[in-house]
């Protein structure tokens, strides 16, 4: 080439295309590489610096596999742990079904005692009752000035009140209701169907002769013109107008009937009946007469009352005329009212204005003592016409039991007093009342019997009169008994008496003080046994033994209590917790097979194995996962033993509360697990987000920008083909020459 002599002006463009064509090389290079810096001779500073970012970014990409394996890892445990949590769930299952299934021992392990006259509502034997003596206020006689003190013998009766009407000319006890001469001449107001009313019985008028005895309703009787009932009803036969037959006389029985004032005997249809009190005086007046036992209350027509002079009203109103019993120094102030009552203790005490019927007239199972009838158990009617303060405090004593029917003589009672009891009296005018010992006294009334007999109370006000038994308790009272801790509970000591300031007296107030040392007492009521046994819980341990304790103490362990029984399997409950046994023993056989399982890449975090994971290419930013041994072991469980484990109910909770803390265990380690979890998750992010940072950066330095190297691109092939034709215009001189030399 040194022989070869080119022009200054071929030289020149050679130079320059040479110039292009390496610009164009270089830019042909960055297109296809993508990069403005493809060695260190591009730009040494940017190629090291962005290799660099690269190798680190590869370093830290290396580490995100194995930070994988560790997630990975991590949720294989987690896995894990949920599946023994359901395993645990599983046994425990197993071990509530052993605490419904029966006790599993027919006999429970107890010592016992007769406790002679103990209930189960007072354990401290008999309580014997003594009779008291509750005091009414003070009864007066109806003497004058009202502070006479009442005895025994004042009557409940007074002297009989009387009514005198206005004179009826011609009247007298023979004179006709109706007819010539009668008092209702014309017939218009004493007829058929019309009607007195007396102390609540009826007097009907019936037109007509009266029957014969045989034709009168069964329980009814007649005598002469009237037909009467025997319970104060009566019926009076007018007869006819021509032939009447009804007189005053028989309306003046009637009423005398109806207020009580006398009595019919009735015998196969015909009345025997009394003489009437109320009568026609001689100055032709109608006088009605009470009772001495109560008050007559006469109620008709205006019309009807009048023709008999009872009344000045006329017309068809209701008209009530009445007489009243006045009292004296011979009865009570206060007289008590026909059919008031008593009721003392649940018996009834009936007062009755009538005269006492004769013993011989009285129904089977009745005797009559003095003017008291009773039916033998303990209800009496006393009857007021005669009737005496003694005679309902006899009355009284036999509703209470401290009386009783001695015997029985032609419908006469003989009364004898209960051993031990006193019989009511009346002392200074107030009523002793006997409680008796049978029972606590208790009487209500109803009329005007409890104000009358001064059962009211100090203010007079009360609808009741109390008194209670004095008692003495049974021969435990005060005495101890007491139970060394059993199984773990708390010693109990208990002192009888009746029930308050934390004493014992029932069968509950025993169980409750019992039940904080694991025991249970019972009582047979018909024996009087006293059983105390171990609760279901422990079912399977001996009360009083070494191991369980539960050792008798206090006042009563003197008495003749049983030995302490062993406790007596039940052969069917026993075999079916046995079987509860197998199938907890399967579940803890599972625990140990899951646990093992729970392995990732060969790492078991279950299985006490350690899990490390580096997250940046120094190995300084790291986390350490520490591994746990959950084998049953691990977990704090075992297997059971047949005959051993879930024999009763304490043994079955043990192996409960050791399911739970298992539970808790699993639980407390599949938090720690979530935490590392979520730690190692931010760090993988973290890692990944960092790669591309420094990825990005590395390109940063090293990348072209293709868009300006098209430009060049295209600027550096226009370039070049300028660059040819200036060559060739430089080679045309040249040329010229080559031609003149041919």
């Amino acid at each position: 080439m040194s022989d070869i002599t080119l022009s200054a002006s071929v030289r020149q463009n050679l130079l320059s295309l040479q110039s292009t064509a390496t610009l164009l090389s270089r830019t042909q290079d960055r297109l296809s590489t993508g990069n403005k810096v493809n060695s260190a001779l591009d730009n040494p500073t940017n190629y090291f610096t962005a290799q660099g970012l690269n190798n680190r970014a590869s370093d830290i990409n290396n580490l995100l596999d194995s930070i994988g394996n560790g997630v990975q890892v991590i949720q294989a445990a987690n896995t894990g742990i949920t599946s023994l949590q359901s395993l645990v769930d599983s046994a425990k299952s197993i071990a509530n079904q052993a605490l419904q299934a029966p006790t599993g021992y027919s006999t429970k392990s107890n010592m016992s005692v007769t406790l002679d006259g103990a209930t189960s509502d007072d354990l401290r034997g008999a309580t014997s009752y003594q009779n008291t003596i509750a005091s009414s206020n003070v009864l007066y006689t109806g003497a004058a000035g009202g502070t006479t003190a009442a005895t025994a013998t004042a009557t409940l009766d007074g002297t009989a009140g009387t009514f005198t009407g206005t004179a009826v000319t011609g009247a007298t006890a023979a004179t006709t209701l109706i007819g010539t001469g009668g008092v209702d001449a014309t017939g218009a107001i004493f007829k058929d169907g019309a009607s007195l009313s007396v102390n609540g019985h009826t007097v009907t008028f019936k037109s007509g002769d009266a029957p014969a005895a045989s034709g009168v309703p069964a329980g009814s009787g007649v005598s002469g013109n009237i037909v009467t009932d025997g319970q104060g009803n009566s019926t009076v036969y007018l007869g006819s107008t021509g032939t009447p037959d009804a007189t005053v006389g028989d309306v003046l029985t009637a009423v005398d009937l109806a207020s009580g004032a006398i009595s019919a005997s009735i015998t196969a249809g015909a009345a025997t009946i009394g003489t009437a009190v109320s009568t026609v005086n001689g100055t032709n007046q109608v006088v009605l007469q009470s009772s001495t036992g109560g008050a007559v209350n006469v109620s008709g027509t205006a019309d009807m009352l009048g023709a008999l002079g009872l009344t000045a009203a006329t017309g068809s109103g209701i008209v009530t005329v009445s007489a009243n019993p006045t009292t004296s120094a011979a009865s009570l102030g206060t007289l008590i009212k026909d059919g008031s009552t008593l009721t003392v203790n649940g018996k009834t005490i009936t007062f009755k204005n009538a005269a006492a019927p004769t013993a011989s007239t009285l129904g089977t199972g009745y005797s009559e003592n003095g003017n008291l009838v009773t039916d033998g158990d303990g209800n009496s009617t006393v009857y007021l016409q005669g009737g005496t303060v003694g005679d309902v405090l006899n009355a009284v004593d036999l509703a209470t039991g401290v009386q009783t029917v001695a015997s029985v003589s032609s419908g006469t009672a003989t009364l004898q007093t209960t051993s031990g009891d006193t019989k009511a009296t009346i002392v200074n005018g107030a009523l002793q009342v006997s409680t008796g010992a049978t029972s606590d006294l208790k009487i209500t009334g109803t009329g005007n019997a409890l104000s009358a007999l001064g059962l009211t109370g100090n203010t007079g006000m009360a609808t009741s009169f109390t008194a209670k038994r004095s008692s003495t308790p049974g021969s435990l009272d005060g005495k101890t008994l007491s139970f060394s801790a059993f199984n773990g509970g708390t010693a109990v000591s208990v002192t009888f008496g009746d029930g308050t300031n934390g004493t014992v007296r029932s069968l509950a107030d025993l169980n409750d003080a019992l039940k904080s040392d694991n025991l249970i007492a019972s009582f047979d009521n018909s024996t009087g046994k006293l059983t105390v046994s171990a609760s279901n819980d422990y079912a399977s341990t001996t009360l009083g033994s070494t191991e369980s304790g539960g050792v008798i103490g206090g006042d009563l362990a003197s008495l003749d209590w049983s030995e302490p029984s062993d406790p007596v399997q039940d052969p069917t409950s026993q075999s079916t917790r046995a079987n509860l046994v197998s199938q907890y023993n399967n579940i803890i056989d599972q625990i140990t097979a899951t646990a093992q399982d729970a392995s990732f890449n060969g790492v078991n975090l279950l299985n006490g194995d350690q899990l490390k994971m580096v997250f940046d290419e120094t190995g300084k930013s790291s986390l350490t996962i520490a591994g746990v041994t959950f084998d049953p072991a691990g977990l704090g469980l075992a297997k059971l033993t047949a005959g051993t484990d879930f024999v009763d109910n304490a043994s079955t909770n043990k192996i409960l509360t050791n399911l739970n803390t298992a539970s808790t265990t699993l639980r407390t380690e599949a938090s720690a697990l979530g935490s590392n979890l979520s730690v190692v998750q931010v760090r993988q992010d973290f890692s990944k987000n960092l790669i591309n940072v420094l990825q990005t950066g590395a390109s940063n330095l090293t990348l072209a920008d293709t868009n300006e190297e098209a430009a060049n691109s295209q600027a550096l092939s226009t370039r070049q083909s300028i660059a040819v034709s200036a060559l060739s215009l430089a080679n045309q001189s040249q040329q010229s020459v080559l031609r003149l030399l041919q």
